[in-house]
């Protein structure tokens, strides 16, 4: 089996379920991370499910995955819209990635329109709530099974 797929999410997101559920909905980080798992074994691949509070645990992680992953999904949470420091990060690491949201950051206030680590990613998925989060790890599945990097 190829190498676990790291889906990393950062602040406030450990509040899914209580926090704004009108924006972010009504499950919780345990249900996001049992969809992913489900998903992924569909896909014949393993996750690594991690959530911060902290930009240097992510910025750790995402290094991290040069050699332990073979693939890379991020919500930033709002730090996809402060990070350079994670945008740094995601340039410097070879394996497929992209950046996850459960909003549409476009519908959302302009400060969340504009995000830094995209420029680090293969591609974006926003506003689908955890749906989103299956679509990266077939979009992610495909991109590995093809050797696709960035």
């Amino acid at each position: 089996m190829a190498k676990p797929i790291f889906i990393l999410n950062g602040p406030n997101l450990n509040l899914l379920g209580k926090r704004e559920p009108e924006i972010y909905g009504h499950e919780t980080l345990d249900d996001l991370k049992a969809v992913c798992e489900s998903r992924a074994k569909d896909c014949g691949l393993a996750v690594d499910f991690r959530q911060s509070n902290h930009e240097g645990d992510l910025i750790t992680w995402i290094q991290e995955a040069r050699e332990n992953a073979s693939g890379l999904i991020v919500n930033a949470g709002a730090l996809t819209h402060t990070s350079v420091g994670l945008l740094d990060a995601l340039l410097a690491v070879p394996v497929p990635s992209l950046e996850v949201h459960l909003s549409n950051v476009f519908a959302r206030e302009s400060f969340r329109q504009h995000s830094y680590i995209s420029k680090g990613v293969k591609g974006v998925i926003c506003g689908l709530g955890p749906k989103g989060y299956e679509l990266a790890i077939e979009a992610l599945a495909a991109m590995i099974g093809q050797g696709g990097k960035k």
